[in-house]
C-alpha cells in the first residue's frame, strides 16, 4: 500500500513541476496557429476557420500543449522549440532567408549567398554579430527596459534611449562621426 502512495506522490510531484513553473512563456505554438489563421484569406474565411478550430478543439489542444509542455521546456531550457524555423523576407535589396534556432538568427541573402549571424547572450543581455570566422562583436546590450548600450564611432559605448528620439540622436551621432572621419 505504501508503494502505491509513493508512486502517486511521485507522479503528482512531476506533474506539478511541469504545470507550476511560474512561467508565462511565449505560447509560440498557439500564436503561430492564430497567425496562420489570420493570413489564410479574408475575414469571413478566418472566422469560419476560427469556429471550426474551436469545435474540433485545435485551439484548446495547442494552448494546452503550450501551457503544459512547451512553456515548461522554454522555462527550464531557456529556448522554445516551436520558435525555431525559417522565414523568407522580401527586402529592398532582395530576398533573405531568416533562420531562427532559438538562440539567434542566421540571415542569408538569396542573391549572393552571404550570411550574417546574430546571437543573443541571455546572461549579459547582449546581441552580437558573429563573423564567418567565429569572431563575435557585440552591438547592443540591454541596460534596462528603456535603454541599450550601442557602439560609438571611437570604439566606446554610448547609452541610447529606446524611443524615436533616442534612435534619431544615435543615428545622427553615427552619421556625424562618419562625416568627420572622411
Amino acid at each position: 500500500m505504501k508503494k502505491k502512495y509513493l508512486s502517486v506522490a511521485i507522479v503528482l510531484t512531476a506533474a506539478a513541476s511541469l504545470t507550476f513553473t511560474s512561467c508565462i512563456g511565449s505560447f509560440a505554438l498557439t500564436n503561430k496557429l492564430l497567425s496562420w489563421n489570420q493570413n489564410i484569406s479574408n475575414k469571413f474565411v478566418n472566422e469560419v476557420v476560427f469556429f471550426a478550430f474551436l469545435i474540433v478543439p485545435v485551439y484548446e489542444v495547442s494552448a494546452l500543449a503550450d501551457l503544459v509542455v512547451i512553456n515548461s521546456i522554454e522555462f527550464w531550457s531557456g529556448n522554445n522549440p516551436v520558435a525555431a524555423g525559417t522565414k523568407v523576407i522580401d527586402g529592398e535589396n532582395g530576398r533573405y532567408l531568416v533562420e531562427c534556432d532559438g538562440k539567434g538568427y542566421t540571415i542569408t541573402s538569396e542573391a549572393d549567398g552571404s550570411t550574417v549571424r546574430l546571437d543573443f547572450d541571455a546572461p549579459s543581455q547582449t546581441w552580437s554579430v558573429v563573423t564567418a570566422e567565429g569572431e563575435s562583436y557585440p552591438f547592443m546590450t540591454f541596460v534596462d527596459d528603456t535603454h541599450v548600450k550601442m557602439p560609438a564611432a571611437d570604439g566606446s559605448y554610448t547609452v541610447v534611449e529606446l524611443s524615436e528620439a533616442g534612435a534619431y540622436a544615435y543615428c545622427n551621432a553615427v552619421t556625424a562621426s562618419q562625416w568627420a572621419n572622411r
